[in-house]
């Protein structure tokens, strides 16, 4: 599935609709704020994101010049991690340089943040990050760097819904009956994160405040930790990544309750989605957006948009992207600029009226 936010029109602007007029005289595509196009539209959509890329701009004629450095600010094997790393390997062909992604992990995503902003804005130092970028100012106000402002938002790269996962062994074997339980423990649950501020905390503090239960959150340093725990029942559950939790899934190493997007999953299409179980207004997923220090050329950040825009037209690329969960999610600065406020926005208040807090 792919998702087309905040395209330009012609005229330079954003508009509701973006219309491409593209090579075949008869052809035309309408793509409209917020599309999703299935696979069957797939090849069309190959047609029409060159032209939407090469519509953004040509690019810096003298960029890259030697191999660029692609900050994950999360351990590697995280569902971020993999987003950037399907990316990377486009972006080394079309530009002809190496991307090099550097995993960078700690303090909830702030400190490899902080690298990034602090780095040279020459385009020679990136930031794949997420919902956990939007909290920083929350979370670590002491981190040296805004989040929000001094990191420039170049693309948006993909959105992936969550499972709710317990341990085998606990007596739960849906969602009202995991509510019900937690009730009964007193906040002495435990529930698996990788790091406060990540997309995974926050999908557990948007439980906390919507379904009315509390639960001890136990922080890691990666997916794998985190799933290597709940697996030999260290803790008791957690909301993470399909391209782990999936799997283990399948086989019963953990027992998958729902998905925390109003849609249900491709993976694992017999699973409820977190309202259909009862819980009210519950969405969460985790975004990835490809982010440039503040100050970087222009030209570079729409050269790096355009080529964006032409990978996630790529058939493989859509494939390793399905193959995890992933949905495509496309959009430019601007629109990625727009996302990540608005992430901003959803994600600050929840932070505030369930009181977490780092460390």
């Amino acid at each position: 599935m792919i998702r087309i936010l905040g395209l330009r029109g012609a005229e330079g602007r954003d508009t509701p609709a973006c219309r491409l007029s593209l090579s075949r005289p008869t052809l035309a595509v309408t793509l409209p704020e917020v599309t999703m196009i299935r696979r069957r539209q797939l090849p069309l959509l190959a047609v029409a994101m060159p032209a939407l890329a090469r519509a953004q701009g040509p690019g810096p004629a003298n960029w890259p010049q030697r191999p660029v450095k692609i900050v994950v600010p999360f351990a590697a094997g995280g569902i971020i991690d993999v987003v950037a790393r399907i990316v990377a390997e486009p972006l080394s062909r079309r530009f002809g340089q190496p991307f090099v992604i550097e995993n960078v992990p700690g303090a909830g995503s702030s400190i490899g943040a902080r690298n990034v902003a602090r780095a040279t804005p020459d385009g020679y130092t990136l930031l794949v990050s997420g919902a956990a970028h939007t909290v920083i100012p929350a979370l670590y106000p002491e981190a040296g760097f805004d989040a929000l402002t001094d990191l420039t938002p170049a693309a948006l790269l993909g959105d992936q819904s969550f499972l709710l996962c317990v341990h085998p062994n606990l007596p739960a074997r849906s969602v009202p009956e995991l509510l019900a339980w937690l009730r009964g423990r007193n906040g002495e649950a435990t529930f698996a994160t990788t790091g406060i501020g990540a997309a995974s905390h926050l999908a557990g503090e948007l439980l906390k405040k919507l379904a009315g239960v509390q639960f001890t959150v136990v922080p890691y340093r990666g997916t794998p930790a985190a799933v290597t725990d709940l697996i030999a029942g260290r803790v008791d559950f957690m909301i993470d990544s399909q391209t782990l939790l999936a799997p283990l899934a399948r086989d019963g190493r953990t027992r998958a309750l729902a998905v925390t997007t109003p849609r249900r999953s491709r993976l694992l299409p017999e699973l409820p989605t977190l309202q259909e179980a009862g819980v009210a207004g519950y969405a969460a997923s985790s975004f990835q957006a490809l982010f440039a220090p503040r100050g970087t050329p222009a030209a570079i950040i729409d050269g790096l948009a355009a080529a964006v825009a032409e990978a996630q037209a790529d058939a493989g690329v859509q494939r390793r992207f399905e193959d995890g969960g992933v949905d495509v999610l496309v959009g430019d600065a601007a629109a990625a600029s727009r996302h990540v406020r608005a992430e901003a926005a959803k994600w600050l208040p929840i932070l505030r009226e369930t009181g977490a807090r780092a460390g």
